[in-house]
């Protein structure tokens, strides 16, 4: 016989309590339970099959409200009965009680987990439910702009929806319901303020040292969704992620070491499938990896080897994924991974690891060791020709004399905010050794002419590279 699994259970004897077991199978993906049989998988028999077989199934259907198929089965003489389950396509409770099967175990559902059961068992999903009392004035103009414009851009929206009205777009995204109520994706994607009516609306990215124990810097986004994951990404460009350069033809290009498509499908997963009834999306950034969590596990029966193969896409939240496949954001049949694969592969960089993990998904990116580039020519943002460009950049028309190692300084600190001056004296000790003490000295004069400032504490601060010192004084 098999082993204890998802879909079976075995018991030694009957107890009513077991009504529990055959609503959580009901409510997963059914199975069988076997009753006169122990753990190990030897029989034990039953007492007093016949009466057994009448009352197992009446209960059965008194109490939960479903059929079952029972079977009376016999093994070296001793009898023992097989309860047959069928997956049920609505949800089933025992007094009051919902049960799911999961793993060889037995869950009560309560509270955002039950919600989103009942929710799936409906064919529904929870972004497509009406908020009363909210109508068009909640929503941003600007983010229904930003988000025709993307899908112009992206062709998957005509150019004659440009001068579509709020209403219109709405309508178009199914997103109002027969009364003129937003629906929670409409409000999620373009409200002027989302917080307002949901808690879990924000993506915290956090630089971590050794573990989590030691945050050194943090940023926090809110907003619409749709615009969020462009914000994301220019954080983690600016302040977080090293960049590379090469040169193509004498154009100047940076590379993000995570290849950008890869990251941004990553990204646009963890916004669209989150459960937006539980916490923030949360990214923590470690010297060596990068890990993203949000609420909600991965669909059932998927796992990291279903996402990297074909499969079917089976989305949280179907109006946010339509609306994100209209921006151009996401494909719409199950390729996103498939594309995150095809894009690390091509930069040599491992398969980022998915898992549940704390009831939602995790996903483990490796950062490259070095410079993953090396072999197409680029180099680094720290060598001496890209400072020269990052100063070009950030630095313009400052009334200043400054020295070469004072323009060196500025081009680090715009390429890595949180750098230390230890940090600074190591990259630039070369030729000529550079002490702390000489890099302090740059740093109030740069600060003194309204050059560079420091942002937040010694610890969690950053450095910001104001430039034009004519229009900061």
């Amino acid at each position: 016989m098999n082993s204890e699994s998802q879909n079976i259970e075995y018991k030694e004897s009957w107890h009513d309590d077991y009504l529990k077991w055959i609503c959580g199978f009901a409510n997963a993906q059914g199975g069988c339970i076997y009753i006169g049989i122990d753990d190990d998988k030897k029989v034990v028999g039953v007492k007093d099959s016949k009466r057994l077989m009448e009352d197992i199934p009446n209960k059965i259907v008194t109490q939960l409200g479903i059929v079952c198929d029972i079977n009376l089965q016999q093994e070296s003489e001793k009898e023992y009965i097989e309860i047959v389950v069928q997956p049920s396509p609505m949800p089933i409770s025992y007094h009051g009680k919902y049960h799911y099967r999961s793993g060889s175990t037995k869950q009560e559902l309560n509270g955002a987990a039950l919600q989103q059961f009942i929710l799936q068992k409906m064919g529904r999903s929870w972004d497509e439910y009406p908020r009363e009392t909210t109508t068009v004035d909640c929503i941003d103009r600007n983010a229904i702009d930003y988000f025709i414009a993307k899908g112009i851009a992206s062709g998957r929206i005509g150019s004659d929806e440009r001068n579509a009205t709020t209403e219109q777009v709405l309508e178009n995204l199914n997103l109002i319901d027969e009364n003129g109520y937003l629906k929670n994706a409409a409000l999620l994607l373009f409200a002027k303020k989302p917080q307002t009516f949901f808690s879990g609306v924000a993506f915290k990215i956090g630089k971590f040292g050794r573990d989590e124990s030691e945050l050194i810097v943090q940023d926090i986004v809110e907003g619409n969704l749709i615009e969020m994951p462009d914000k994301v990404i220019k954080l983690l460009k600016t302040y977080y992620l090293k960049a590379y350069i090469r040169y193509e033809n004498l154009q100047r290009k940076e590379i993000l070491e995570i290849p950008e498509d890869a990251l941004r499908e990553i990204i646009y997963n963890s916004i669209a499938h989150k459960d937006y009834a539980g916490a923030d999306i949360q990214m923590r950034i470690y010297d060596n990896h990068i890990e993203l969590w949000n609420e909600g596990e991965l669909p059932e029966g998927y796992t990291q080897e279903t996402l990297f193969q074909k499969h079917s896409s089976k989305p949280r939240n179907k109006n946010i994924a339509t609306a994100f496949f209209k921006a151009g954001y996401v494909e719409a049949w199950g390729r996103g991974y498939k594309k995150v694969k095809e894009a690390l592969e091509t930069a040599n960089l491992p398969f980022p690891k998915v898992e549940n993990f704390c009831g939602g998904t995790l996903v483990t990116i490796q950062r490259p060791v070095g410079n993953p580039y090396k072999n197409e020519q680029a180099s680094e943002n720290t060598d001496s020709n890209v400072v020269k460009d990052v100063v070009k950049d950030v630095v313009k028309e400052i009334e200043v004399e400054l020295t070469e190692r004072q323009l060196s300084i500025i081009a680090l600190l715009a390429l890595n905010p949180i750098i230390t001056i230890p940090e600074i004296s190591k990259k630039m000790s070369g030729k000529n050794s550079v002490t702390t003490r000489t890099i302090q000295r740059d740093i109030a004069y740069l600060q003194n002419h309204n050059i560079i400032k420091r942002e937040g504490g010694r610890k969690e601060g950053r450095w910001v590279v104001l430039g034009n010192n004519k229009s900061n004084n």
